[in-house]
């Protein structure tokens, strides 16, 4: 299959069901496996204070409201879940509470994913690991324990994972990218390792394509101009469909490092060394 793609829609959507709509069906024409959401329950994620205090926003003038605003429920979720089924993606979600991830697993989903602030939540990475799903762990923010931990949870429970490689600044700057930081974390771990970006522009995950990932994170946009603290590290719709494309072609290039004369070569070295 090759490297497994993640659309990230987060909340991009906005709160808006027909957004989220248009943004999984333009991962679907780019040819990504996947599209991703974000689940929270607001009232156990922040406190009572943080969401009483002031923010504006289009949905009121509290961070309690913009927060709620940006959440969609079960009948949103009902309607992603028979939107995905109908044109043919595989959707999924990551869970910031416990709440979230018991909702989340209403419904038949083939993975799950840790969020790079969730990879200290112990009780959360229980949860998970002992659904026995395909997990992608993302590593931002983190230190060497707190991947070791993690990891050590997933392989106690025998959940089969991959960790991504991930900076969680938004947009992330290409000086702090640190792509090697993919080939220490396989070599270390002796697991398949993504990369999840935030940057803008595509050159930095074509770099990560390079070293040998399995799976690609990126967040999706309608218009990156668009409210909303995820849209600057996103790709619009022209930008996905470059990216995949790009990819194929890596991979396509990458080969099995086999060191020999390749057949289609027989017949010009014949050529050219026939005063030899």
């Amino acid at each position: 299959m090759g490297i497994f793609s993640i659309a990230e829609i987060g909340i991009n959507h906005n709160g808006d069901l027909e957004i989220a709509k248009k943004l999984i069906k333009e991962a679907k024409e780019a040819g990504f496996n996947s599209v991703k959401f974000q689940k929270r329950n607001i009232d156990k994620v922040y406190t009572q204070e943080f969401l009483n205090s002031e923010r504006e926003s289009p949905w009121g003038k509290t961070q309690r409201e913009q927060k709620a605003g940006l959440e969609f429920e079960k009948n949103e979720y009902d309607e992603i879940n028979r939107f995905c089924s109908n044109i043919g993606i595989k959707w999924f979600a990551s869970a910031w509470d416990l709440d979230s991830q018991e909702f989340v697993n209403s419904y038949d989903l083939e993975f799950n994913k840790i969020a790079s602030p969730m990879i200290v939540y112990n009780e959360l990475l229980e949860e998970v690991s002992k659904q026995k799903k395909h997990t992608f762990i993302s590593t931002g923010m983190s230190n060497l324990e707190d991947i070791e931990n993690a990891v050590n949870i997933f392989k106690k429970n025998n959940c089969p994972f991959e960790l991504m490689h991930c900076v969680s600044t938004y947009p992330m700057n290409i000086e702090d990218a640190n792509l090697k930081k993919i080939v220490s974390l396989r070599d270390k771990f002796k697991c398949n390792v993504g990369y999840s970006g935030h940057e803008t522009g595509l050159a930095i995950s074509y770099g990560a394509v390079g070293l040998g990932i399995t799976s690609i994170e990126r967040h999706i946009t309608l218009n990156r101009a668009m409210y909303g603290s995820d849209q600057a590290a996103s790709l619009e719709p022209s930008g996905f469909k470059m990216l995949l494309g790009v990819i194929r072609t890596i991979e396509s290039a990458m080969g099995n490092g086999e060191i020999k004369i390749n057949d289609k070569e027989i017949d010009v070295a014949k050529k050219l060394r026939a005063h030899l």
